[in-house]
């Protein structure tokens, strides 16, 4: 996956295809998709028409400007046909590179769905849904689906870009398996869950080509505006010539208006700009989703992503680590922190659980205890139940036997009790207080005493804390979700700083909660993994399943996180918005850059019969002719100057709705106003310069 990455924006690789494309793209049933665009084709045509006709000395204006203005057209249509070429070609390079994963896969056709059955071999194309496969060591899973038994290592570094293998197991959240990828240790019994064609592959390939590109309804709208103006357009300067004609007759003086320069003046004074640019920003949105290693099933997810407004954030490996860690330890009436240290440890070096390994950790890094030789101590390791709810070591040594035991405040209450010992009442305070912190309390006891309790902390991410204020700052709600207790999340939510926080939350919970914040008019984001989230994240405008998650979140969800990271889902809303912002700002600066045009093409068609025009000519433009040709040329070579704002974005900051449209329109409505008079004014400059006016 990261093949694609390493493509630059100019890069000679996508240069020569997007320069093809250019000139392929000028296929009038192409070109028609885009209106505004399609008007500047039709006027390239006529414009060359108006330049044969005058080689055959009917012209109304002389061959050489006629020629002029007709090349500049062909290279606007031409340079917006370069600008979606070269998006497409980005999304297309990495399609390619997703299409080189796709190798010829013999299975392991199982007869009976289950672990030693007999198998038969296939191709992976001729398997179906609902079919069962074994992939063993060193096998390449053919097609997506779901695993029905067994635990194995995956390599899914062909999908993903890590390198890192992943544990894929039957029974939970992390059960669903993609085509494709490899297992490297163990065995796997998988039951099919898509067509040939259907897998999750195939739809990575399909979404990431720009042709396949579906415009979102914002898309859409906009399209319509800029339609509708270029309609407004057409009609004043069809109404020109007639008047222009008028006006000459009237006067008696001057000359009645060109063809050529009503053409030239219509294509400067449709948005052109944001016209030739808008597919390409576009298809650059998916590209840069792609680029975060996330798949989006439509330009309409990655949009609305961009207007969220409320983020549902699961609390485990998205607000916290995810693990439960040891932080402290709090010994009993008697009892010293560093001897609560080494029993805990020895409770604990059998435990191969995070929570175990951190405690041994905590204790080495606070007492430097080591782990111990435990020869000749006749020790006897006992494993966490989920009846017991215990675990510990039981040693013996000269005669004298040590029974340790680590678990639940209650659990170890009744173990004491159990074995005719007193538990204490500071002992249970102690157990209170860390539980309303919001961190998990776990008693350690030697024999019939409690010697104290190990506070297991859910711990908050680094930094994130910053991210939530940022999004606080966008006017973006943030609300975790967990199945922690009220009295854990309140703790939890305090310290992460998010806006609120739901509790012991069921499915119907997240749904029903999803549902009031859009019945409000909000946009929502989810995250999600499991079965039980795909709920919600079938409701959710934009919800974003993990790739390690279940099929059916992946189903649910339109977009899928080929990293599994949680917390992508921040900075897919930062795609989006930049999308919206780029969307939003090269609109400004294409309405603003007309009035220019304005001051430059008017005059020039005018003054022979209205002399009194001349005073709008404040760029003091040489001549009429080179007053069209100039704002012509700039109008053309703007799109060219632009392409890399339209692929990159806009750049992202975290700042209100109101800054950020003062900064737009300071930025691209003033830029839009100042830029085209400077250019248009050099271009002038050089063209007298260089004698062709």
């Amino acid at each position: 996956m990261s093949n694609d990455k390493s493509l630059s924006l100019f890069d000679p690789a996508l240069i020569r295809p997007a320069v093809l494309g250019s000139f392929t793209k000028l296929d009038p049933r192409v070109q028609w998709r885009n209106p505004v665009m399609f008007v500047v084709f039709i006027g390239s045509i006529i414009t060359t028409g108006l330049w044969i006709q005058a080689l055959r000395g009917y012209g109304e204006a002389a061959p050489g400007f006629i020629l002029a203005v007709a090349l500049w057209l062909w290279f606007t249509v031409l340079f917006a046909n370069f600008a979606e070429a070269l998006a497409e070609g980005r999304s297309k390079a990495q399609a390619a590179s997703l299409r080189g994963m796709k190798k010829k896969t013999i299975a392991k056709k199982l007869k009976e769905p289950r672990h030693g059955a007999t198998w038969i071999p296939a191709q992976a194309e001729e398997l179906r849904k609902g079919d069962v496969v074994v992939v063993e060591t060193g096998d390449v899973i053919p097609l997506d689906g779901e695993v029905i038994e067994g635990v194995a290592s995956v390599d899914e570094s062909a999908i993903t870009g890590e390198s890192a293998p992943v544990i894929r197991e039957s029974g939970g959240d992390f059960s669903s398996v993609t085509g494709g990828t490899r297992v490297l240790s163990d065995w796997l019994v998988v039951r099919v869950t898509v067509n040939p064609g259907e897998s999750f592959l195939d739809r990575m390939i399909s979404m990431v080509e720009g042709a396949k590109r579906q415009k979102t309804p914002n898309e859409i709208a906009l399209n319509i505006l800029l339609v509708a103006l270029t309609l407004v357009f057409l009609i004043v300067v069809v109404t020109l010539l007639p008047m222009s004609i008028f006006s000459v007759s009237a006067a008696g003086a001057g000359t009645p208006v060109t063809v050529t320069a009503l053409i030239a003046l219509l294509v400067c004074l449709i948005p052109t700009t944001i016209g030739a640019l808008l597919s390409a920003i576009g298809v650059a949105g998916m590209s840069r989703m792609m680029q975060a290693n996330v798949i989006a099933t439509s330009g309409r997810a990655v949009e609305a992503a961009g207007d969220v407004d409320v983020l549902l954030l699961d609390k485990t490996g998205t607000i916290t680590l995810g693990n439960r860690q040891a932080s402290g330890f709090f010994p009993a009436r008697g009892q010293s922190e560093q001897v609560l240290a080494d029993v805990a440890q020895l409770a604990s070096l059998a435990d191969e659980t995070p929570e175990g390994r951190s405690i041994v950790v905590l204790a080495k890094q606070k007492f430097n205890l080591r782990e111990r030789e435990m020869a000749g101590l006749n020790a006897t390791f006992v494993p966490f139940t989920a009846q017991t709810r215990m675990s510990g070591v039981d040693m013996e040594s000269e005669g004298l036997k040590r029974v340790i035991r680590k678990g639940s405040g209650e659990a170890i209450r009744k173990h004491i009790e159990a074995l005719g010992g007193h538990w204490a009442t500071e002992t249970q305070a102690i157990v209170d207080d860390v539980a309303r912190r919001g961190s998990t309390p776990l008693v350690v006891s030697d024999g019939a005493k409690a010697i104290g309790v190990v506070e297991l902390k859910d711990i908050v991410k680094g930094g994130i804390k910053e991210r939530f204020a940022q999004l606080r700052r966008m006017g973006i709600k943030t609300v975790m979700i967990t199945g922690d207790n009220k009295l854990t999340a309140a703790a939890i939510a305090a310290e992460a700083g998010v806006d609120d926080f739901l509790a012991e939350a069921t499915p119907e919970e997240k749904l029903r909660m999803i549902r009031d914040f859009q019945s409000e008019g909000r946009l929502v984001a989810m995250t999600g993994d499991g079965t039980n989230d795909a709920p919600a994240l079938a409701q959710a405008d934009v919800a974003v399943a993990m790739n390690s998650g279940t099929q059916a979140a992946k189903e649910a969800g339109n977009m899928v996180d080929l990293d599994s990271n949680p917390t992508k889902l921040l900075e897919i809303v930062e795609i989006g918005k930049q999308l919206l912002m780029t969307r939003g700002s090269l609109t400004t600066f294409s309405i603003a850059n007309d009035v220019a045009k304005y001051f430059a093409i008017i005059p020039a068609m005018f003054i022979t019969t209205f002399p009194q025009l001349a005073a709008l000519n404040v760029m003091r433009l040489a001549s009429p002719q080179s007053a069209i040709l100039s704002a012509v040329i700039f109008n053309a070579i703007i799109i060219i100057f632009l392409i890399p704002l339209a692929l990159k974005g806009v750049k992202y900051r975290a700042i209100g709705a109101a800054a950020l449209l003062r900064r737009n329109v300071l930025i691209y409505g003033l830029g839009g106003l100042i830029v085209p008079f400077i250019g248009i004014k050099l271009i002038d400059l050089l063209l007298v310069a260089i004698h062709l006016v």
